[in-house]
């Protein structure tokens, strides 16, 4: 940053809120997660999935990046611990979706050194906004990030999930949501399987048929590759921190899902209720 020894750090800490991030706008850095942007190509991220579960939220992503109408990676990941209570989904343009999610992995891990506390939940959804919020130059150029937040609220134990707008606009979501191209397939599906209370495998299970229907209509989100041995990044986070599941835990899951769909190839049907007495 150009700046004489130490006096970066005497800066730093003299900041009051505890913000790397501000620190870096304070040092001519408005929008330091596009600093890249001569080298990104133009690469998309696509479908992310979220939904809680008894005593936490779990959050998927398929692993599939697009170029126009080619397909640029099988394998890039799209769901990452934001700190060891919450985690980040992103869509969007996949460079700086990365730089956002570094920056905002700084940013809390920052405050919480600085403060000697972690933030709320709510501060940290906050936080996220305000990343997105100084990007609008970028998002209306056509580079826009998409992310989808969730974590364990500390005063409740429940799980909570934000979904944002590229304006840096955040919502808070109820028991599930979608993001990406394949939104509207993924979120359809959830909202036929998903159901209050399920545990964190149940769910984990549900998020993967969700991408699955996401993949069937949509050319951007991909399955999972069995024969490549690739599968979703699926991640939970409860009373234990995050914790993403290993291909050997996911593994029984596809395969089974897989196996139903030789017998229902668009998916398990919905429970109805009978409304006999």
């Amino acid at each position: 940053m150009s700046l004489p020894l130490g006096q970066g750090v005497e800066q730093l800490f003299a900041l009051d809120q505890g913000s790397f991030y501000e620190f870096l706008k304070s040092q001519g850095k408005p929008a330091a997660f596009a600093a890249s942007l001569t080298a990104i190509e133009l690469v998309h991220g696509t479908t992310i999935v979220a939904a809680t579960c008894q005593g936490g939220v779990v959050m998927a992503g398929d692993r599939r990046a697009t170029m126009g109408n080619l397909i640029a990676s099988r394998e890039i990941e799209k769901v990452f611990p934001a700190d060891a209570q919450s985690c980040i989904g992103v869509a969007g343009t996949a460079g700086l979706a990365i730089e956002l999610v570094r920056l905002f992995q700084v940013e809390l891990e920052h405050y919480e050194k600085i403060e000697g506390t972690p933030l709320s939940i709510d501060g940290k959804a906050n936080r996220l906004s305000a990343f997105l919020r100084d990007n609008l130059q970028l998002s209306m150029a056509g580079l826009a990030v998409v992310p989808l937040f969730a974590g364990i609220d500390q005063s409740t134990g429940l799980g909570r999930i934000f979904s944002y707008d590229a304006t840096g606009g955040k919502y808070e979501e109820f028991d599930f949501h979608a993001i990406g191209s394949g939104y509207m397939f993924a979120k359809g599906s959830l909202k036929k399987l998903y159901s209050p209370q399920m545990t964190s495998q149940q769910v984990a299970r549900v998020v993967i048929e969700a991408l699955f229907d996401a993949a069937d209509d949509d050319s951007a989100t991909s399955g999972p590759d069995l024969a490549r041995g690739i599968f979703p990044v699926v991640a939970i986070v409860d009373a234990q921190g995050y914790r993403r599941l290993s291909d050997e835990e996911l593994r029984p899951i596809v395969e089974s899902v897989l196996a139903a769909r030789q017998i229902r190839p668009n998916g398990p049907h919905a429970h109805l209720e009978s409304n006999e007495s």
